[in-house]
């Protein structure tokens, strides 16, 4: 009857890839391999967040390299206003040209990504890992003065407001230079929790896979042993219930 049961145990671990297939069978393990995969699905569902944060910040930054060509390209009209050879015919087709560069970005703070304003300024809190730590995202501001001030009507139609404008224009691409390099920040921050991550899944999941996924060769040795030992005692069974009528036929 043992071996019955140790034949059937052996059967299912094989048939199901893993050791423990009830309670009984291994309680510390089942145990200890419920908080293992519930950790994972919680590092993995981390791991979605931080790469949605990453692709927030790409998509920023995406904004940020066509915004940082409107200021360039409106650098450059700010000084070609300057040029006292210029009439103030010229310089109001610079002018047309700056504000609609200076309209592009405007729309540009209004963007927004899922929903969630990409150029607001405010923080945004990543979560980093199956505790729900997080980590704080710095924002971008495209919404402040520093590029408000350049969607001004007449900006660059004269001489001295071409000067005006120009340092303004600078101070927009400086204060610009700096999101971009907190948006890299940001971006190689969150990849390295990201990888945090995936090695910690990895070594989890390892881990879970010593208490619960089956030793296949030492499984089928087991189940080899018990198969024989079921049928040798089936024979042996058949034997004594076969040697009483061998007496009674002696006897008649």
């Amino acid at each position: 009857m043992q071996s019955q049961t140790q034949l059937s145990q052996s059967l299912a671990r094989l048939s199901s890839g893993t050791k423990i297939n009830s309670p009984a069978d291994d309680s510390a393990g089942l145990a200890v391999s419920m908080n293992l995969t519930a950790q994972m699905g919680r590092n993995t569902a981390a791991n979605d967040n931080v790469n949605n944060a990453i692709s927030f910040n790409q998509t920023q930054d995406g904004y940020l390299q066509q915004v940082a060509n409107a200021l360039n390209r409106m650098s450059e009209l700010a000084v070609q206003s300057q040029d006292v050879t210029k009439s103030d015919s010229d310089r109001s087709l610079y002018q047309q040209e700056f504000n609609t560069l200076a309209t592009y970005i405007g729309s540009v703070s209004t963007k927004d990504f899922n929903g969630v304003s990409l150029f607001s300024g405010g923080s945004l809190n990543v979560t980093i890992d199956s505790d729900a730590s997080t980590f704080g995202m710095g924002g971008v501001d495209l919404t402040g003065a520093t590029f408000s001030k350049l969607a001004t009507n007449d900006t660059i139609g004269t001489i001295p407001k071409a000067q005006t404008a120009l340092g303004d224009v600078k101070t927009a691409i400086s204060q610009l230079a700096k999101d971009r390099a907190l948006i890299g920040a940001n971006i190689e921050t969150l990849t390295a929790y990201g990888n945090q991550l995936s090695t910690l899944n990895n070594n989890l999941s390892a881990a879970n896979s010593q208490i619960t996924d089956v030793d296949v060769a030492q499984e089928s040795t087991n189940y080899a042993k018990y198969n024989i030992l079921v049928q040798t005692g089936t024979a042996m069974l058949a034997q004594a219930n076969a040697m009483p009528q061998s007496v009674l036929k002696l006897l008649s």
